[in-house]
């Protein structure tokens, strides 16, 4: 793209300077950032922070940064869907490589590490809702965001999406699906422990993830058809609505990025984990142990 001027309509600046949804300056983000839907959830992770020095909100999107055991670290509210991640990650990365004053890129890349922590509903018989983790190796987007990018192609897994769409004959109606895999970096540093495998970014809750209240589902089949999707032996272990998102944009800009969920539903059994938040604090507390040993 060179070194070109970002006019205003583009990049978008409030008064002060900060980036406009995410109301940040530059020097308020660590490279390290854990990404959360629920805004409350980001003073479970800083409340174990030594040290907060940045706490910032506009609308669903609060920032805590501070650190843990010496580790730098962000704390942030994304809210719900690909199409806030669109707004985060894309300011994120203007944060850290645009010079909001000239509006220019910076020569040299910042690379952050992006590390989704959430909640999901499993799609697989065997995995227990009990507590367990499972890891994205693959994010599996029903969104069609990447597809507004023309970097996209550089970092879809074509052979796998192809797969995906052969074998579930997809209506050409809806969004062209995407596969976008996780940071190797950050799934075994991060992760090893977890289940892994594809989850699947579904672009609402209801319809798109086949849930029936009062409106009937244009493909009643399509749910017990992605659960038998299998590529090389990876199949689709859950379903959330953020992960394509981020991988995909981060992967475009240069970022790692993984996601790591604490399954509290299983849509095939039907059981479902009311008291969910124990399991999610010892995701948080663990994944802030293994940051801080990064290297």
């Amino acid at each position: 793209m060179g070194n070109r001027f970002i006019p205003d309509s583009q990049l978008v600046l409030n008064a002060d300077g900060s980036v406009y949804h995410l109301k940040l300056h530059p020097e308020q983000i660590a490279d390290t950032i854990l990404l959360v839907g629920d805004p409350n959830r980001v003073q479970m992770i800083s409340q174990h922070f030594d040290q907060v020095e940045h706490q910032v909100a506009n609308r669903e999107l609060v920032t805590h940064t501070g650190y843990y055991k010496g580790r730098r670290i962000s704390a942030m509210s994304t809210g719900m869907g690909t199409d806030n991640l669109d707004i985060v990650i894309n300011e994120l990365d203007a944060l850290a490589n645009i010079n909001l004053k000239t509006r220019q890129i910076r020569p040299e890349h910042r690379k952050l590490n992006l590390i989704r922590l959430g909640t999901s509903g499993a799609l697989q018989p065997d995995i227990p809702v009990d507590g367990t983790v499972v890891a994205a190796r693959y994010a599996l987007g029903l969104d069609g965001l990447l597809h507004f990018y023309a970097q996209s192609k550089a970092v879809i897994e074509h052979e796998m999406t192809q797969a995906f769409v052969d074998f579930m004959k997809w209506n050409p109606l809806l969004p062209g699906p995407y596969v976008v895999k996780a940071s190797p970096f950050l799934l075994k540093t991060l992760a090893f422990d977890a289940i892994q495998g594809i989850t699947a970014t579904a672009p609402g809750f209801y319809g798109p993830q086949g849930r029936v209240l009062r409106l009937d589902l244009s493909d009643e089949k399509m749910n017990s058809r992605i659960e038998s999707f299998e590529f090389q032996n990876e199949r689709v272990t859950n379903f959330e609505m953020e992960s394509s998102a981020l991988y995909g944009l981060s992967a475009m800009l240069g970022h790692e990025a993984l996601t790591m969920c604490v399954i509290i539903a299983n849509r095939v059994t039907e059981k479902f984990a009311s008291n969910y938040h124990p399991f999610m604090e010892r995701l948080i507390i663990n994944t802030l142990d293994r940051i801080a040993n990064l290297s």
